[in-house]
């Protein structure tokens, strides 16, 4: 038996991104397709809906942050989509330009798009192995 108290992960509250701008970070992910579950403007957060889950996205001003190109060393999240071709249509008509064509990945396909601060999401689909999909 170790003298480390142990602990168990229960799952994810919620994931932090740093914006420079909530107003254009909230407008940016809005045409996305995000929903907004809470904003505090005199706090500089802004919460984004991700499915059902009440964790989401939490996007937090940091001063100085000015608009950067994605960090290709950068972490990445990834939501699932049922479609990430149709997530990636959707997205361009929207007018988020995704970072490159859908790529094929061992469960489906996905798109990434970057914010105007270098955070980039993924939509991932589990097309080629639907028995991990999400029902």
């Amino acid at each position: 038996m170790s003298d480390h108290e142990s602990y168990e992960l229960l799952g994810f509250d919620n994931v932090l991104l740093p914006v420079g701008d909530l107003a254009e970070a909230v407008a940016f992910y809005q045409r996305a397709g995000f929903g907004i579950t809470a904003r505090l403007d005199e706090a500089g957060i802004a919460v984004l809906r991700v499915g059902p889950e009440t964790p989401g996205l939490l996007l937090r001003v940091e001063d100085a942050l000015g608009h950067r190109p994605p960090p290709w060393a950068s972490p990445r999240v990834w939501l699932e989509v049922p479609d990430a071709k149709a997530a990636a249509r959707a997205l361009s008509a929207a007018g988020v330009t995704p970072l490159d064509a859908p790529v094929s990945v061992a469960t489906g396909w996905t798109v990434e798009i970057a914010d105007p601060w270098g955070n980039v999401i993924g939509f991932t689909d589990y097309r080629k192995r639907p028995e991990l999909a999400r029902s």
